[in-house]
């Protein structure tokens, strides 16, 4: 099959060549949206990763270039019109799980982070600077971390928190009785927030969690606790957060992601003037740490994405079960 392959960097290009199973791949660095989507002509498929644009403008696109398939290369697929997709007869496949491990352990580097300030230390002692002022952090052992979504990745989050000594609250619409075993405590949202040090997010972005963390829901957090998302940038209502910041009332913010990620992640703006005035805001707060989208991104996951997506598109070349079908 031929296969146009948006918003590629080289790590992209190093595994999708190492794993690919026969397929004539097109790498394009831009982000597939309406006004690339006509570099899709004369191709079979596009794979697309978390910030490209596959709504119904450019699924007519698609669809009129021949596309039947469209190759999520992550978990998420909030940015594709599945009801668009269907009605133009184009099959959605995903990655569901790519090293779970990988962004909860970057979610506890988030965490660790922030606590122990390990990166002003950094440039404190390479400027000669062996002060301690201002570097006091707290124990994790013991502290009540709230886990919103317990998924794979809430799941394995979770069992890093019992490690570390937590008391480890979660909430979901499921309960994982694994981790009830294990000495997880479910409740409510509220119950789960409430006297929270941290709380964790690890749910998708759906029309229910939209705006999960919002003014109202910021509320029920104990002052001064600490927000850590490493999973979809719209579960935060960003404006709101800020407020939270400069009252107090949020004491700590980790970010891997953000609402309006995909007009700078992944590219090098550092000889330009951003343009974004919320994440400029965020960056100034000595209190908030922000990686860009860099969770998912160790060997073990990229390796996994590449198998799994030339797996999806063997299957569907062959005629055989989708496994990963999104509908």
């Amino acid at each position: 099959m031929r296969i146009a392959t948006f918003s590629t960097q080289s790590y992209d290009r190093q595994f999708l060549d190492q794993f690919n199973t026969g397929h004539e791949i097109k790498y394009f660095e831009l982000p597939l949206n309406e006004q690339t989507a006509s570099l899709t002509k004369g191709f079979d498929a596009v794979c697309i990763f978390v910030n490209d644009t596959a709504n119904k403008e450019v699924i007519n696109i698609l669809s009129q270039n021949g596309i039947k398939l469209i190759v999520l290369r992550c978990a998420g697929f909030n940015n594709v019109d599945l009801p668009a997709a269907k009605e133009e007869n184009i099959t959605v496949t995903r990655v569901p799980a790519y090293s779970p491990e990988a962004v909860a352990e970057h979610a506890l580097a988030l965490i660790l982070t922030l606590n122990r300030k390990t990166h002003k230390a950094y440039n404190r002692v390479r400027e000669g600077n062996f002060s301690l002022e201002k570097l006091m952090g707290f124990n994790l052992h013991h502290r009540k971390v709230a886990v919103i979504g317990t998924g794979g990745i809430g799941r394995a989050f979770c069992k890093i928190l019992l490690g570390f000594g937590c008391k480890v609250a979660a909430y979901d619409v499921s309960v994982d009785e694994s981790l009830i075993e294990s000495g997880v405590v479910y409740g409510t949202l509220e119950e789960t927030l409430a006297g929270a040090d941290i709380v964790s997010l690890h749910c998708p972005l759906l029309e229910s969690t939209h705006h999960l963390i919002n003014t109202q829901t910021l509320k029920l957090f104990k002052q001064g606790a600490m927000l850590i998302n490493t999973s979809r940038g719209g579960l935060v209502n960003t404006a709101d957060v800020i407020e939270a910041l400069k009252s107090g009332q949020l004491g700590a913010l980790g970010l891997d992601v953000y609402e309006q990620e995909g007009d700078l992640f992944f590219r090098d703006f550092s000889e330009d003037i951003i343009q974004d005035d919320q994440i400029a805001r965020l960056i100034s707060f000595p209190n908030v740490l922000i990686t860009s989208h860099q969770g998912f991104f160790t060997k073990e996951a990229m390796e996994q994405i590449a198998v799994t997506s030339f797996g999806n598109i063997d299957a569907f070349h062959k005629g055989q079960q989708l496994l990963n079908q999104v509908e």
